[in-house]
């Protein structure tokens, strides 16, 4: 049994339990503050129109963040893998992890706001936010398709500049070992 792996990935859960938590709160705070609504009220009520933007906003953001801490823990398997071992990259990974996930928190809120200003533009004397409160599932369902399509194609690009920010190992010549 590899004892460093095993704690390497306790210590991943964790983070990425933590990270979801954050997004999941931060998301309901946004897209409540979005749509002028409460989502524990939506839900209560039994918005179905409010409750599938809410569960898309969250997919989206999930989307999102999943490349952020992947990104980060691509280069922590990197430099547990390349002898010799360095403490210090570890802490400078741990900052460099949550860099990533406020940048991808800040972008996936981006990106749903892009998402609601798109969907107006496309539906012009459609008052959609109101929609939404009053329980249009029809048209929460568009809208919940384009925030996870733009989280869908917008996620590689973010994890491409996330790992441009992380200060990778450097590796020995000739040697190439991908991440766990």
């Amino acid at each position: 049994m590899n004892l460093t792996l095993v704690s390497v990935g306790l210590v991943k859960i964790v983070f990425g339990g933590l990270v979801a938590a954050l997004g999941i709160w931060l998301a309901f705070r946004g897209l409540n503050r979005l749509l002028g609504t409460d989502a524990v009220e939506d839900l209560r009520k039994g918005n179905t129109a409010a409750g599938i933007v809410h569960a898309s906003s969250l997919l989206a953001l999930g989307l999102l963040v999943q490349h952020a801490i992947q990104a980060t823990f691509d280069a922590m398997d990197l430099t547990l893998r390349t002898p010799p071992f360095q403490p210090l990259m570890v802490g400078k990974l741990m900052l460099f992890a949550l860099l990533h996930v406020v940048l991808s928190l800040g972008v996936g809120t981006a990106v749903l706001a892009v998402g609601v200003v798109l969907f107006d533009k496309m539906t012009p004397g459609l008052d959609e936010l109101a929609e939404v409160r009053k329980g249009n599932v029809a048209l929460a369902l568009v809208l919940s398709a384009i925030l996870v399509v733009i989280a869908l194609l917008t996620a590689p690009g973010l994890q491409a500049a996330l790992n441009g920010l992380i200060p990778f190992p450097q590796l020995p010549d000739a040697v190439l070992r991908s991440p766990a």
